[in-house]
C-alpha cells in the first residue's frame, strides 16, 4: 500500500517548521507512518475536535503536539501543530483545530 497523501490546514506546516530540529524530524517519521496506514508510536484521541481526531505526542526535546485526522480514505489531514508548555491542551489549539476540521469537512462535500 502507498503512501496516503499529508495535507496541512491552516498553519499547521508552518508550526511544525518551527519545532525544534529533534521534534521536527520525529513529527515527519511518525506522520509518514501515520500515511502508511500506521499507527503513531505515541497518540492519544482527539474526540473534542472532531470523530478520528488524534494526536500525536512527542516528547523531546519538549513537549510537543500534533493534531491530524486520518480516517477519510484520500488522505491525511494536519489539523494542528505546537509546542505544549502546559498539562492541558490550550483552548486556543483546541478552536484552532476544531476549526480546521469543520474546514476539511467543508471542502469534502464540495468535492463528493
Amino acid at each position: 500500500m502507498g503512501l496516503k497523501p499529508a495535507i496541512f490546514v491552516g498553519g499547521a506546516k508552518s508550526a511544525i517548521r518551527r519545532f525544534p530540529y529533534e521534534a521536527r524530524k520525529e513529527a515527519g517519521l511518525q506522520l509518514r507512518r501515520v500515511q502508511a496506514g500506521k499507527e503513531p508510536a505515541d497518540w492519544k484521541p482527539m474526540p473534542s475536535i472532531g470523530p478520528g481526531v488524534r494526536e500525536i505526542r512527542i516528547h523531546h526535546p519538549h513537549e510537543h503536539r500534533v493534531m491530524y485526522v486520518a480516517h477519510f480514505p484520500e488522505a491525511v489531514y494536519v489539523l494542528d501543530a505546537f509546542e505544549k508548555k502546559t498539562k492541558q491542551t490550550p483552548q486556543r489549539h483546541i478552536d484552532l483545530a476544531r476549526a480546521a476540521y469543520a474546514e476539511v469537512k467543508k471542502s469534502r462535500q464540495h468535492e463528493d
